[in-house]
């Protein structure tokens, strides 16, 4: 007891009056005060002496102004830190330069695609509840159709929400096993590990043996870590039903297990696009 009477008093011997400042003032219990606010800088509190008697000491305190600029403080150093954790997050997403601006507030939505966008919109704010199901989306339909824009959207959307992602491709994981850049193990790991992982272009693999063999692992791995994932891709979901081809029906088997297939529809945006910049060329061209 001694011993904390001895240190508080140490404490109290340390520290001066508030600072004064501007229009500070004095009031009549003989305080300071804030001359912005005009609330208390000083405060008195009580404790035992070493006689076991109580004594008053007087001692700084905040006022609402200084407390009001600490809390902004607080709030600029959150949105600091939470910044520089998603700029973080995105460079480690492995999104292609294409995709990183793909948000859903910037979605083009049209009478053919409005679902896809609900159902996009809905995962995203429910990802945590997809996340604890383990559940996916399987993007599938015609070329241009705004599949995988669809899935940039959410991963980027995630990202925004400190989640963790990785958009990828099957084309760009094998290339990156086959030279060696990475270790196979190590990138499967790695594949593992974050909260929602999204494979573009599925079927624009190559269909050897050896690029077979590596697409199940990559998804059968992903199913055994208990994590969503989503696919993007051309192929027909009737084929991809009914093949009988065994090296596929074990790929296909384990994506319908963890991804409810949504089928994407609508004119290829990039046969419209090309239609305006050929209208554009030719009206500056051609006058």
């Amino acid at each position: 007891m001694n011993r904390l009477r001895d240190i508080i008093n140490e404490i109290f011997s340390e520290i001066d009056r508030a600072e004064v400042s501007g229009n500070d003032f004095v009031g009549e219990d003989g305080l300071l005060y804030c001359g912005k606010c005009r609330t208390k800088k000083e405060t008195r509190i009580c404790f035992p002496t070493a006689g076991g008697n109580r004594e008053m000491k007087t001692v700084p305190c905040v006022c609402k102004c200084r407390q009001e600029e600490l809390e902004e403080e607080r709030r600029c150093d959150e949105y600091r830190e939470k910044q520089q954790r998603i700029s973080t997050l995105r460079q480690s997403s492995l999104i292609v330069t294409k995709f990183k601006k793909a948000r859903l507030s910037s979605y083009t939505i049209t009478d053919d695609n409005r679902k896809v966008f609900d159902l996009a919109k809905r995962y995203v704010s429910g990802f945590k509840e997809m996340y604890r199901k383990n559940q996916g989306i399987l993007f599938w339909g015609e070329v241009g159709t705004g599949k995988s824009y669809t899935a940039a959207c959410i991963a980027n959307e995630l990202i925004e929400n400190m989640h963790t992602v990785i958009m990828t491709s099957f084309v760009k994981i094998l290339q990156d096993m086959q030279s060696m850049r990475v270790d196979e193990g190590v990138w499967i790991k790695k594949l593992q590990e974050v909260e929602l992982l999204v494979i573009d272009d599925l079927g624009t693999e190559r269909n050897t043996e050896y690029a077979l063999e590596k697409v199940y692992n990559v998804i059968d791995s992903r199913y055994c870590s208990g994590k969503p994932l989503i696919l993007t891709t051309n192929l027909i979901l009737n084929d991809m039903i009914q093949t009988t081809d065994i090296r596929y029906r074990r790929i296909y088997d384990r994506i319908f297990e963890m991804c409810y297939p949504v089928h994407v529809r609508g004119r290829s945006y990039r046969e419209a696009e090309a239609a305006r910049r050929f209208d554009s060329m030719q009206k500056l061209l051609e006058g």
